[in-house]
C-alpha cells in the first residue's frame, strides 16, 4: 500500500495506515527500495572542488536539473587527487547511482577501467573531455571563446596580450584550459603578434594567482592587457593591480572566461566568456539518465558555443555595466 501496489486497497484502510504511519514517523527504507527497484534515484558526480565557484555554479545546476527528474545528486570533490577521483568513482558505481557525472582534470588508468568495467551505469564527462575515457561528453567551445576575448583586447589597440594558463603540454587535450590557452595562440597568430614569454603558468585560485600576478604585473615591462583561463584568476590580477596602483582598464586590461556570477560585481565588472550551464548540465543529466542516447558511439562529444560577455575591465563602458 505504501509503495502504491500492486494490489488495491480500500480506501478506509489506507487512511487507518497512514495514521499509523503518521503517528509512528514511520519512514521508508529508500535503500531496500532501490534494490528491489534496482534504482537509486541518485546521480553521482565528482568534481575537483566545489569551493570554487564555477564547479559550485555548475554542481548547482546539475542538481536543479536532476530534481526535475525526481532525482538527487551526490557529490563528491577530488581535490584534483587520482585516489581520491577514484574513490568517489568507486563508491558511486557500487551504490548503482542511476548515472555518473565527472569532472576530471584528466581521468586516470584506474579511473577509466572502473568506468570500463561497469556496464550498467552511464557515465558522463562535464566540462573535460578525456583521452583516456571513451564516455560522451558535455564541453563547452573553449578554444572559440577564448578567440573572441584576445581579439577583443587587441581591437583596443594593445601591441601584445599575456595569457594567465598552463605551459603547452602540461595539459591534456581535452582539458578546457588547454583549449582556452589554444585559442589565445590562435587570436595572437591571426594578429601576426609573436607569443614568446607572454604565456605565465598561473595557478588557478585566486589567492595563488594573486601573487603571480604580483611579479608579473611589477615588471618594467609589464603588459598592458591580459587573457586568463579562468575568472578566478582574473580576480586575483584585479587585486594584484589595486595593490600596485594600477587602474583597470586605463593602465591594465583584463578579460577571462567562465562568467561565475562574482565577475559582475568585480571591480571593475569583469570581462569574459559565458559558458552556457544550465544547457550543459541538462544535456549531462539527460545522457546520465539515457532520456536521450548519444549522438554517436562511445565518446560522443556535446559541445556548446560560448559567448563574450563585454563589461568594463577590457576598457569598454557598455551600458549598465
Amino acid at each position: 500500500m505504501i509503495n502504491n501496489g500492486p494490489r488495491p486497497v480500500a480506501p478506509a484502510t489506507r487512511e487507518r495506515v497512514k495514521a499509523i504511519i503518521e503517528e509512528l514517523g514511520y519512514r521508508p527504507d529508500s535503500m531496500a527500495q532501490a534494490m528491489a527497484r534496482r534504482r537509486s534515484n541518485l546521480i553521482g558526480m565528482v568534481l575537483p572542488d566545489a569551493r570554487q565557484p564555477f564547479f559550485a555554479e555548475l554542481a548547482h545546476a546539475v542538481e536543479q536539473v536532476a530534481s526535475e527528474h525526481g532525482k538527487l545528486v551526490l557529490i563528491g570533490n577530488s581535490d584534483y587527487r587520482d585516489a581520491r577521483e577514484d574513490h568517489y568513482v568507486r563508491e558511486f558505481l557500487g551504490m548503482r547511482v542511476d548515472g555518473l557525472i565527472l569532472i576530471s582534470q584528466m581521468p586516470s588508468s584506474r579511473v577509466a577501467a572502473e568506468v570500463a568495467a561497469d556496464d550498467t551505469t552511464r557515465v558522463v564527462l562535464l566540462h573535460h573531455r578525456s583521452d583516456v575515457a571513451d564516455n560522451p561528453a558535455v564541453v563547452t567551445d573553449d578554444s572559440g571563446g577564448a578567440r573572441l576575448a584576445v581579439r577583443h583586447l587587441l581591437d583596443h589597440g594593445h601591441a601584445a596580450v599575456v595569457c594567465l594558463g598552463r605551459p603547452v603540454g602540461v595539459l591534456g587535450a581535452g582539458d578546457p584550459v588547454a583549449g582556452r590557452v589554444a585559442g589565445w595562440l590562435d587570436a595572437m597568430a591571426e594578429a601576426g603578434v609573436p607569443t614568446d614569454g607572454l604565456l605565465v603558468d598561473a595557478p588557478f585560485k585566486r589567492t595563488e594567482t594573486f601573487g603571480v600576478a604580483l611579479e608579473l604585473l611589477s615588471r618594467p615591462d609589464r603588459p598592458t592587457a591580459v587573457f586568463c583561463a579562468t575568472d578566478d584568476q582574473a580576480i586575483g590580477v584585479l587585486r594584484a593591480a589595486r595593490e600596485l596602483g594600477l587602474r583597470v582598464p586605463e593602465d591594465l586590461a583584463v578579460a577571462a572566461f567562465d562568467d561565475i556570477k562574482q565577475s559582475a560585481f568585480a571591480d571593475p565588472p569583469l570581462t569574459t566568456v559565458r559558458a552556457d550551464r544550465d544547457a550543459m548540465a541538462r544535456a549531462a543529466v539527460s545522457l546520465a539518465l539515457g532520456l536521450e542516447p548519444p549522438a554517436g558511439p562511445g565518446g560522443a562529444l556535446r559541445r556548446f558555443p560560448a559567448e563574450l560577455v563585454i563589461r568594463r575591465s577590457c576598457g569598454c563602458n557598455p551600458a549598465g555595466s
